[in-house]
């Protein structure tokens, strides 16, 4: 009987190690593929989305042009969350991406980034082009602020000019932003929100002329490769509620569209 009773036991702890096993297998799961400028707030959200949905959300950052390459390589992806809507249209133009499916997150301002207490003077794009002042920017085609920088400067007609004090250009976002915590260089151009990443090495702002800015926001969207459209719809949605857009607001980001935004021919009414 005692041989019994232990063999009845055993039998209930492998069948629910077993059922445990198969519970696991079943959570699902959405892989988003996301531009460096998501890192903070995604990461928040995705853990969020998490806690409350119980969906496990795997979040692969880099480059928005890379990461978009990356998902049509491959043929995976649920969603895609770009640094800048201008990867967005990409995406769609590319049918990568259901137009439909798109929100607005947030928004984001381009501004010249430099260490707290602006060492170098810095006050305008024409200081970029001082002799000794290193600058960075990201690499433009396949991240959406060196883009962004380039279209800057050359309509500000100092792209030649400022060329020469460019002593790198950063794989993604993170990597830019981190050459003013790293003090590498003395000025980014990069986005408003890059004051807030590091709280304990604070940078500032200097503003861009209006004239020849143009805001970007980060919009999300479900891929065509996406195997559980409804959720990736659902997690996208998320993104663009109240509670999405709080952890974009912590950390820095514009929930609401901030001048100049009629500038910004490429904004779509969504969100």
């Amino acid at each position: 009987m005692r041989r019994l009773g232990w063999m009845l036991i055993l039998a209930l702890i492998g069948s629910n190690l077993i059922f445990a096993q198969a519970n696991q297998k079943r959570q699902k799961e959405i892989h988003v593929f996301a531009g460096a400028a998501n890192t903070p707030p995604l990461t928040e959200a995705a853990k969020l989305y998490e806690k409350r949905y119980g969906v496990k959300v795997r979040l692969t950052f880099g480059g928005s042009g890379v990461v978009l390459s990356q998902m049509k390589l491959t043929r995976k992806g649920d969603v895609y969350v770009p640094g800048s809507d201008d990867y967005m249209e990409l995406a769609i133009k590319d049918g990568i991406v259901d137009p439909k499916s798109v929100r607005i997150i947030c928004w984001l301002v381009p501004v010249i980034n430099v260490p707290k207490g602006n060492p170098k003077g810095i006050k305008s794009l024409h200081d970029l082009t001082k002799p000794g002042v290193r600058v960075a920017i990201a690499v433009p085609g396949s991240v959406c602020l060196g883009d962004v920088a380039k279209e800057i400067l050359e309509k500000a007609g100092l792209w030649e000019k400022v060329q020469p004090n460019i002593v790198m250009q950063a794989k993604d976002c993170a990597d830019l932003a981190a050459q003013i915590k790293l003090r590498t260089v003395d000025a980014i151009i990069g986005w408003d929100a890059f004051a807030f990443w590091y709280p304990d090495t604070p940078m500032e702002n200097i503003p861009i002329p209006p004239e020849i800015l143009r805001v970007r926001n980060i919009p999300a969207g479900v891929t065509v490769f996406a195997s559980d459209k409804a959720e990736a719809q659902r997690f996208v949605n998320f993104l663009a509620s109240g509670a999405g857009k709080q952890c974009y607001a912590k950390c820095g980001y514009s929930i609401k569209p901030p001048t100049p935004v009629a500038r910004n021919d490429k904004v779509r009414k969504r969100g």
